[in-house]
């Protein structure tokens, strides 16, 4: 072997393993990709026995003609890592996306903690989509002061709730969270403060001793945090997996509680796909993973896709068959879903070109 075909031997050796090396090296990218989508009008498995996907309990129902899909993005885990290989076949393929890992997940956040923040944004979807839906069918919703945290070295720890509805202060009943504090402010460090509360739809009395706070000790604390809480009639629970996690099924479930509670035919018999992030007043907010949650919903023979306003400029064109169309609250969904039922108001719902 002379001289030069060994030296070109060992750089194409040498070459292979380094290519080998860079091929196995994670990259600081994550994937989406068309995931599952799941009919919030029917079961969460194919098998009829199954869990249905949202269940209502205490208001009368209606069956429906058509199917409401949830879409989903098929996302790298946060605890799986890409190679550049992966992520630059990713990026050549249609319907896919590669974006920068710190744009996904937040640094230095572990795995867990991201998985429960998913969660809890699922299930945040799902009561402000419950809020929004039961308003729009007109079933009464009452706005109330509700426990959101509790420190667990505060004196409240063991007796309020996160969750808990605050219903009067010291026997005085209250609408909002304004007037706990202003109920609070009445007392002094040491005082006992009266509350009546709705924990689980079970009524109950609580008495807390105020403390110091730690920013100023001659003010009184509870040692809790307070949101807007709502308290209804009707029972809904949820059959999908928490585990898919994430804000932007609420429009698809606020859509489909709204269809359950009525009478009316609104889908006509179509397969309608939704995303958005919805709050309790029914707006909806802009959400992420459009392009892929789109191409789920047209592979599973959705003909009509609502999604934020906002999204517009980041849709596709729309596929064969499908229209697209935006919305910027719950009730801009309905209309257009009722609307596609009459020629003459078709052409005025507006679509994302």
């Amino acid at each position: 072997m002379t001289k030069q075909t060994w030296t070109a031997a060992v750089a194409a050796l040498l070459f292979v393993a380094l290519a080998a090396v860079i091929a196995m090296v994670p990259v600081p990218y994550v994937t989406w990709a068309a995931g599952s989508t799941y009919n919030l009008l029917g079961f969460v498995e194919a098998d009829p026995t199954a869990k249905p996907a949202i269940s209502i309990e205490g208001a009368r129902t209606y069956e429906s003609r058509g199917e409401v899909r949830m879409a989903t993005v098929s996302v790298t885990r946060p605890d799986s890592d890409l190679t550049l290989p992966e992520a630059l076949f990713s990026y050549w393929l249609p319907e896919r996306e590669v974006l920068p890992r710190e744009a996904v997940y937040p640094p230095g956040v572990n795995a867990s903690e991201i998985q429960d923040a998913s969660i809890r944004m699922m299930d945040d979807s799902q009561g402000t989509a419950i809020v929004a839906a039961l308003r729009v069918a007109g079933v009464e919703v009452v706005e109330l002061p509700m426990v959101a945290w509790v420190t667990a070295a505060g004196p409240s720890n063991g007796l309020l709730r996160p969750g808990d509805l605050i219903t009067a202060v010291d026997n005085t009943p209250v609408e909002r969270r304004e007037q706990i504090q202003e109920a609070l402010a009445k007392h002094a460090v040491g005082d006992p403060v009266k509350f009546d509360l709705e924990r689980d739809g079970i009524a109950l009395t609580e008495t807390v001793t105020t403390r110091g706070s730690t920013v100023n000790p001659d003010e009184p604390s509870l040692g809790i945090g307070l949101t807007t809480g709502y308290k209804y009639d009707p029972t809904i629970t949820f059959g999908i997996d928490p585990a898919i996690g994430g804000p932007s099924a609420g429009l698809p479930f606020a859509i489909a509680i709204y269809d359950m509670l009525t009478p009316e035919q609104l889908l006509a018999g179509r397969v309608v796909a939704a995303t958005g992030e919805i709050d309790a007043n029914g707006r909806v907010r802009r959400i992420g993973g459009v392009q892929e949650k789109i191409a789920a919903a047209a592979r599973d023979g959705a003909t009509v896709f609502l999604l934020p306003s906002a999204n517009c400029e980041d849709a596709p064109p729309p596929p064969d068959g499908m229209r697209l169309v935006p919305v910027d609250n719950l009730g801009d969904a309905l209309v257009a879903l009722d609307g596609l039922d009459d020629p003459d108001l078709t052409a005025t719902i507006p679509q994302c070109a």
